[in-house]
């Protein structure tokens, strides 16, 4: 079972990590405002990438045997992987069919996920992950605290003293020296690996072509000087035309990073042809499902396939600013991840995602295809109610005795009056820091406001009169 609270205190206490978060959101916001504050129709742009990825998620079968016999017309393999596992033991045992001991691996979320990394170490092949942020994670053995910035917790001391110890490298504290360095580590295993595998951004089913969008350039050699490529791919990833994407890039670059467009966007169409000096002699697209067909079965939830994992959600969270990626214990953090984790793990298994968000409403204002974010956490917590967990046996007692209130405007309104009268009975108690449960533990995160006097109906009511 996967746990949020005990990990809260933990990074709260950790200054260290607050000092890096503050440092890294910041300035993330600042650059997606300035470059999202250039385009005049941005509201009108996120309107037409929600209807775009609606749409596609409501058809998603008959794009996906668009973009399979597209991609097998220009050469490619295309392999469906209803699960993780399978998607797993496919790219292992081609491993093995190609002889290749090492591959080469650019940024995939879904990679993460299926925990592809793990299985295939376990048998014998090494994967080596290529972008700066993964690769630091990489030899720290931990997972990515952040879709898009996998390495946002960490200071660049902390790089340069974790490459002092791997690397062998002189210390320095100088970004530039810490870049070469990881460059020069990671030249050679590009062109010694057997199979380079990445992500993809989207799919076009009118093509055939993967998208994948990056500013480091190790996709690019990922993808190309490796005999074998191999793209895994959500289902969701899929785009109908080609005219769609130079919305979603807009939207994708400036959201994820507050760039007007990344440094590099790669269009793969398939293996190398006849005549043409480099590239891969095979190309593999893996379709994961993964869980992917659950969600896209209820009406509502599927909207959460409409993610262009950007991360913005993340970076203008309160929640993930206070206490960042790892403190959720899974692959995918912040908002999207509280909606998505529930959904794709068995039921029960992450209880306290969808309640690990203040509910304030900023990561649905901020999302690029307009996910009702925070309205799908609340049905993911009154869906964890209905299934009466032990757990929330208070919560239910506590809603109930709301409801029996406020049912009545009698009641309602006597029991703001006594409430407000032993609250301010206690403020001395609570100015001292003797408050008791569960008020207590309420006041631990947040300062009381002053108790006015009179509610706003009884001052209304003197309007009135």
């Amino acid at each position: 079972m996967i746990r949020i609270k005990p990990n809260i205190k933990k990074a709260l206490a950790d200054s260290r990590l607050q000092k890096n978060l503050k440092h890294s959101l910041i300035g993330s916001l600042k650059s997606r405002d300035s470059a999202v504050a250039e385009v005049e129709n941005w509201e009108e742009l996120r309107e037409y990438a929600r209807q775009v990825k609606r749409h596609t998620i409501n058809n998603l079968s008959g794009y996906l045997t668009e973009l399979e016999e597209k991609v097998r017309e220009n050469g490619g393999k295309v392999i469906w992987a209803e699960t993780g596992q399978e998607a797993v033991e496919y790219i292992l045992q081609l491993a093995r069919d190609k002889g290749a001991s090492r591959m080469v691996k650019s940024k995939t979320m879904l990679g993460e996920e299926i925990d592809l990394n793990h299985h295939l170490s376990r048998n014998g092949v090494e994967v080596v992950e290529t972008a700066l942020g993964e690769y630091i994670v990489q030899l720290r053995e931990e997972m990515p605290s952040h879709i898009v910035t996998p390495a946002l917790h960490l200071s660049r001391e902390e790089v340069a003293d974790l490459f002092v110890e791997k690397l062998g490298m002189e210390p320095t504290r100088d970004i530039q020296e810490l870049t070469l360095t990881a460059r020069r580590c990671l030249r050679d295993m590009f062109l010694s690996a057997g199979i380079g595998l990445s992500g993809v951004n989207f799919g076009i089913a009118e093509t055939g072509s993967i998208v994948v969008v990056e500013n480091e350039g190790n996709a690019r050699l990922s993808m190309s000087v490796p005999p074998v490529h191999v793209a895994i791919m959500g289902i969701e990833k899929v785009l109908p035309r080609s005219r769609d994407l130079a919305v979603m890039l807009k939207l994708l670059t400036r959201s994820a990073t507050g760039q007007k467009a990344s440094s590099y966007t790669n269009f793969i169409s398939g293996p190398r042809r006849d005549g043409e000096c480099d590239g891969p002699t095979e190309f593999h697209l893996v379709l994961v499902d993964n869980g992917r067909s659950k969600i896209l079965s209820d009406p509502y939830y599927r909207q959460t396939l409409t993610c262009l994992r950007c991360g913005i959600c993340l970076n203008g969270c309160p929640v993930f600013q206070s206490i960042g990626g790892h403190a959720y214990g899974s692959v995918y953090q912040g908002p999207i991840g509280c909606v998505l984790t529930p959904q794709l793990e068995k039921p029960g298994n992450s209880p306290e995602h969808p309640y690990a968000s203040s509910l304030c409403g900023a990561c649905g204002d901020i999302c690029p295809v307009k996910i009702e974010l925070p309205d799908l956490l609340l049905k993911l917590r009154a869906d964890s109610v209905s299934r009466k967990k032990p757990g929330l046996l208070v919560e239910r007692i506590m809603m109930k005795t709301w409801a029996w209130f406020y049912a009545d405007p009698a009641k309602y309104s006597s029991s703001g009056q006594r409430g407000r009268s032993a609250i301010r009975r206690m403020m001395p108690l609570i100015r001292l820091g003797l408050a008791v449960p569960p008020l207590s533990l309420w006041l631990k995160e947040r300062d009381l406001p002053e108790i006015p006097s009179e509610s706003f109906r009884e001052l209304y009511r003197k309007e009135e009169e």
